[in-house]
């Protein structure tokens, strides 16, 4: 739903200004005002805290009746809510129509809702909205530079405007930010990156009436009114400490338990649940982590009540922490229960009974091979390439057929629904399915016969599909590849393999015969992937970091750049392809009910400011479609040797306005044109792949035998994974280990007391700040939309001058990664230009 009226019916004297990530702040303009300035973070922690005597820190909930009704009409929002976890007093939830965010101020307007929960808000009453007051500024407000334009839309810090120029319209603040701050959320790395821009006034749907109020701006604040769904798991990694009035009754009775997520409040704790000698040694639990779980937060409590879980460890060691981060985002990583345990085979070793192979096309005699990592052990997809005498191909993609294992309404479907996905971490696997399953069972190992479900086409040598057959298959890999021996293949074409090169072949087949199915994969999957981008697709890649282990302690050894190849690139097509097939399958067969997989285009405005700041830096980037962004990032910056890392860079910016991919029944939307996916731009698409790994593909396994005969069904959802949070951990422990380590950085965003790179060597950002340096000074100053940063370095010695150093996006600098004296913590130490550290 779009609101453009709004804006069209809008009084002279109500408006909105930019703010962080599209978010709507309202404000009421008062003409006449000489008031020009922005709210300070005291005043948004201020807000957080309750007054003298006054008895309640937090409104009550409105009731479910209520929230209803106001839903229906309208004078009530509802949304996930998102916290900056850089900035915890900033949240946002979308708008309705979901192109914009919304920005609620303060612990106190969250009233309590945690990040991920679905809330309501409202509009305060007239009487709590905040009158803007010349006396204090944001930290990252400055002058515009002298000569420069308006920075209406640009990327940098807080400008004020000269009241005296300007619409008399418009309101006298202006607040922006850089592109910096971002909450990962989404299916191609999608950040919501908190830039700027204008947003439709949403909230003049809210019954509110304007009347005279205080000469200056006054802010229209939105504060959450009800927890319609605590996603939040409510769990907590953090520290405990006594607490600081030892004269207090509370002090004999609670601890306080600290989160190192400052989005999750602290907590007062049972001593009762504490270590039996932490009164008398709190400073031997200083570095312990516990988890605590919060049961309660009274609305007349700055502090919610917790319950400590248990003990995980010292902090900083790799056990500890990833069961932390486990815990923390609601992964079920207990062992499976009987009940769903007796849901498996009984009799072992289990053999394919004789009546299914009457129920399925047997390809057991085809050439079917598998490509994963060389450590994967959860097999689910296998292909297949046959030539065909009128010079086509027979080209199949076969999947694990894991609905056959996963009954309907078992103890296993339920397990597997409520995990929905596995959690793969640096160091093991976090299994959705037991591992009799996963790994055996449904897993496609070489020379066994398994149960698949399979996508067969002819095609062209240039992928153009002449038929399509989907069934039920039994089938027998003859070898489990890697990318690295696909890639071997590709890339020595000619080259006869040995047996001692690649794994083992079932003797009905050569190695010559499984090297020259590759190859025709390899050729008709670069057709597809042209053709892919042709017509309009966008990939945009992110640097991934992998980790080399010691195999008796677990630690890490080394760290490289993942590098995604022609043999990655072989699987996605054909993954791609078979996805994108089952999904006009299933809507052919059940328009209302199948299950798909959408990607709503990215938020305009955002694109808009990001197109509008590279054009300042003298990057022209075409966003009109999905290609034309595509072609404008794949285009080379530069001849040179850092031509990736702009690229690099500039990839990361635009991830940040890209929404998430979500699935959805197809009978919940009317509109056809919402079922696209941006990213592929392709009308259909859902997930049919990876039924080991992903629930939502079981689903699908399951409407699609409906469509051949078998009988319709419903679908699920997803959950969240942890993969990157795992990947940091290690490499904060790496760090460690062994670090210090330099490396080139590229800029990739400047704020006026800061700034963001792109640590080159190991693809990791991090944030430098200005008064961590030897400096004797900086500026920060805006030319035009550029915002830039000129570092003034103290001298090695009286007898030289302070030594300069310009820092913009794309600035190439060198840095050092050094572990903090806190566990897992590390800093970027920018290294003086032509020196040290």
């Amino acid at each position: 739903m779009s609101y453009p009226h709004l804006l069209m019916t809008l009084p002279p004297n109500i408006t909105t200004f930019p703010y962080k990530g599209d978010a709507v702040i309202l404000a009421y303009f008062f003409p006449g005002g000489p008031y020009t300035t922005c709210l300070a973070p005291g005043d948004r922690k201020n807000r957080s805290k309750p007054t003298r005597g006054r008895k309640k820190v937090f409104e009550a909930y409105m009731s479910r009746e209520d929230v209803s009704a106001g839903l229906k009409r309208k004078t009530l929002i509802q949304g996930p809510l998102r916290i900056n976890p850089k900035k915890y007093h900033e949240a946002f939830i979308p708008s309705p129509d979901s192109t914009r965010d919304i920005f609620i101020d303060g612990v106190v307007a969250r009233n309590r809702a945690l990040n991920g929960d679905i809330v309501v808000v409202t509009l305060l009453p007239k009487d709590q909205w905040k009158v803007i007051k010349p006396d204090g500024c944001d930290n990252e407000t400055t002058e515009t530079a002298q000569g420069s334009d308006p920075p209406g839309s640009s990327p940098g810090a807080c400008v004020l405007r000269d009241p005296g120029k300007g619409d008399v319209n418009s309101p006298d603040v202006v607040i922006e930010a850089q592109f910096d701050d971002e909450d990962v959320e989404g299916n191609i790395s999608a950040r919501h990156g908190f830039d700027l821009g204008l947003a439709p006034l949403l909230c003049l749907e809210l019954n509110v009436s304007l009347s005279c109020a205080p000469v200056g701006i006054s802010l229209w604040l939105l504060q959450v009114v009800y927890i319609l769904e605590k996603k939040h798991s409510r769990a907590a990694t953090g520290f405990i400490r006594l607490l600081t009035d030892r004269n207090s009754e509370l002090f004999k009775k609670c601890a306080m338990f600290s989160p190192v997520d400052h989005r999750v409040p602290r907590a007062y704790v049972a001593l009762a649940d504490c270590p039996p000698d932490f009164i008398t040694r709190p400073e031997d639990y200083s570095n312990t982590l516990f988890i605590c779980r919060i049961v309660d937060w009274r609305e007349d409590s700055n502090f919610a009540l917790g319950q400590l879980a248990q003990s995980l460890g010292q902090a900083g060691e790799i056990e500890p922490e990833t069961e932390g981060i486990l815990t923390e985002y609601g992964v079920d990583f207990s062992d499976f229960q009987p009940d769903v345990l007796e849901c498996l085979p009984q009799s072992l070793p289990w053999v394919i009974p004789p009546e299914e192979f009457a129920k399925r096309r047997d390809l057991r005699q085809e050439c079917i091979f598998t490509i994963d990592p060389s450590t994967a052990r959860d097999l689910d997809d296998a292909l297949s390439c046959k030539p065909l005498p009128d010079g086509n191909f027979e080209v199949g993609v076969h999947i694990a057929d894991v609905s056959y294992f996963v009954k309907e309404d078992t103890a296993l479907d339920e397990i597997a629904s409520k995990r929905a996905t596995s959690v793969y971490l640096v160091q093991k696997v976090i299994p959705m399915l037991p591992k009799l399953l996963c790994e055996q069972l449904c897993s496609l190992n070489p020379m066994t016969d398994r149960l698949t479900f399979s996508v067969i086409w002819k095609l062209t040598p240039q992928g153009k599909i002449l038929d399509e057959w989907f069934g039920r298959t039994v089938i027998c890999s003859c070898a489990k590849l890697s990318y690295d021996h696909a890639q071997s293949m590709i890339e020595n074409p000619e080259k006869a393999f040995v047996a001692e090169e690649i794994p083992a072949i079932s003797p009905r087949h050569s190695v010559d015969e499984v090297r020259q199915a590759v190859l025709n994969l390899h050729q008709i999957a670069k057709q597809l992937r042209e053709q892919r981008f042709m017509d309009g697709a966008l990939r945009l890649d992110q640097l991934k970091l992998s980790f080399t282990l010691d195999k008796e302690s677990g630690m890490p050894q080394g760290c490289y750049i993942y590098q995604y190849r022609d043999s990655n690139k072989l699987v996605e097509e054909f993954m791609l392809l078979a996805n994108m097939a089952v999904a006009h399958q299933m809507h052919r067969s059940f328009p209302s009910k199948a299950l798909l997989r959408r990607h709503p285009p990215p938020q305009s405005k955002m694109l808009k400011d990001l197109m509008d700041f590279c054009s300042q830096m003298g990057l022209e980037i075409d966003c009109s479609s999905a290609k034309a962004l595509h072609e404008s990032l794949n285009k080379t910056f530069g001849a040179d040797k850092y031509a990736e890392a702009r690229k690099e860079v500039l990839t990361n910016m635009f991830s940040r306005p890209m929404q998430m991919a979500v699935y959805f029944c197809a009978g919940t939307l009317e509109d056809e044109t919402l079922f696209r996916h941006y990213a592929l731009n392709v009308p259909l698409y859902t997930h049919f792949t990876s039924p080991i790994r992903r629930y939502p593909d079981i689903m699908v396994h399951r409407l699609l035998s409906a469509s051949l005969g078998g009988r319709e069904r419903g679908w699920a959802t997803q959950q969240a994974e942890v993969q990157e949070l795992s990947a940091d951990l290690f490499f904060a422990v790496f760090v460690k280990e062994c670090g210090p380590l330099e490396s080139e950085a590229m800029v990739m965003g400047v704020l006026n007391e800061a700034f963001d790179v792109l640590v080159l060597r190991f693809g990791v950002q991090k944030r430098i700040y200005c008064n961590a340096l030897p400096l004797v000074g900086f500026q920060f100053q805006k030319l035009g939309k550029k915002p830039q940063l000129t570092l003034m370095w103290e001298p090695e010695s009286l007898e030289q001058d302070a030594v300069q150093q310009v820092i913009t996006v794309f600035t190439l600098v060198e840095v050092v990664l050094r572990s903090d004296n806190v566990p897992l913590k590390y800093s970027a130490v920018l290294k003086r230009p032509g020196g040290e550290e």
